[in-house]
C-alpha cells in the first residue's frame, strides 16, 4: 500500500488520528483522560514519537465515525497532520441491541427527570434479558458501508494517507447477556471490505482475548486491562507497518 506525506505543518511532527469506542479509552477500573500513557493509543503515539488525536465516545459505531469525521472539527483540524488514521471501531457495531439505536440513545432526553430514571433503568433490566435474541447496533453491510463512507472521503483530501481498522474485541458482560452472536458477521464483513481496499485489519480479539475471557480485564467484562492494550498496541504498529507508515521503531 502506498502512503503520502502529511502536507508541512509548524510543529513539524505527525498526528495519530484515532476514531473509537470507549475500549480505547478505558482501563481496568473505568474511562480515562485522552492523554493516559498506559491506553494503546498513547503507547503508539509514543512508539512513532507522533501527537494524538483521539476522538470517540462509549458505544459509537462505525456510524458515529463517520459522523464525527464530517461534523467534528477536532477532526479537521487533525487531518492536514495525520501521518495515519484508525478506526478502532466495530465492537459496538456488533453487540446486541433490544431498542434501535436511535431510540436508544434518547433515554437521556426523556424529561422529567424521574421519568428518565425509570426509563434507563427499565431499559438497563430488558437487556441483558433481550440481548440473546436481539438484532446487533448496526448490521455488517452497514458498519462497512459507514467505514467506506469514511475512508473515501478522508482519502479524497489526504490521497494516500494510511489506514487501518479493527474487527470486534470479545466479551463476558453480564449486561449483555454474554451474547456475542453478531460478530462473524462483522468479522466478516469488515475484514473482506479491508481486503478489497487494502486496509489493514487488526483483530482485537486476538490482542485482548485471553485477558477478558479469563475475567482479567476491567470487572464489567467488557473493557481492558493495561496488558490488553499494550497487546492491542503492538498489533496497532504491525498493522500500520502494513499500511505504509515507515516511521514504526524509527522514532520518526
Amino acid at each position: 500500500m502506498s502512503s503520502s506525506e502529511p502536507p508541512e505543518n509548524p510543529g513539524g511532527r505527525r498526528t495519530l488520528l484515532v476514531f473509537c469506542d470507549s475500549l480505547s479509552y478505558y482501563g481496568p477500573t473505568g474511562g480515562l483522560p485522552a492523554d493516559d500513557p498506559r491506553i494503546w493509543p498513547n503507547i503508539v503515539a509514543s512508539h512513532l514519537d507522533w501527537d494524538l488525536e483521539l476522538i470517540g465516545r462509549i458505544g459509537w459505531t462505525c456510524r458515529d465515525v463517520w459522523w464525527a469525521a464530517i461534523g467534528d472539527p477536532r477532526a479537521w483540524a487533525s487531518l492536514p497532520r495525520a501521518g495515519a488514521v484508525v478506526f478502532a471501531t466495530s465492537g459496538m457495531d456488533s453487540l446486541p441491541s433490544p431498542l434501535p439505536t436511535a431510540v436508544r440513545e434518547l433515554i437521556r432526553y426523556v424529561r422529567p427527570p424521574f421519568l428518565r430514571r425509570w426509563a434507563r433503568d427499565g431499559y438497563g433490566w430488558l437487556q441483558p434479558r433481550l440481548s440473546p435474541i436481539a438484532r446487533p447496533a448496526l448490521p455488517p453491510h452497514l458498519s462497512v458501508e459507514y467505514l467506506e463512507q469514511t475512508r473515501a472521503a478522508i482519502d479524497f483530501n489526504r490521497p494516500g494517507i494510511p489506514f487501518v481498522a479493527c474487527i470486534p474485541s470479545v466479551h463476558i458482560a453480564e449486561t449483555y447477556g454474554k451474547s456475542h452472536r453478531w460478530r462473524d458477521g462483522t468479522v466478516a464483513a469488515i475484514t473482506e471490505w479491508g481486503s478489497r481496499h487494502d486496509v489493514p485489519i487488526v483483530d482485537l480479539k486476538a490482542a485482548v482475548g485471553e485477558q477478558v475471557m479469563s475475567g482479567r480485564g476491567n470487572p464489567d467484562g467488557i473493557h481492558w486491562n493495561f496488558e490488553a492494550h499494550r497487546a492491542v498496541a503492538e498489533l496497532m504498529l504491525k498493522g500500520l507497518a502494513e499500511a505504509g507508515v515507515t516511521t514504526v521503531g524509527s522514532g520518526g
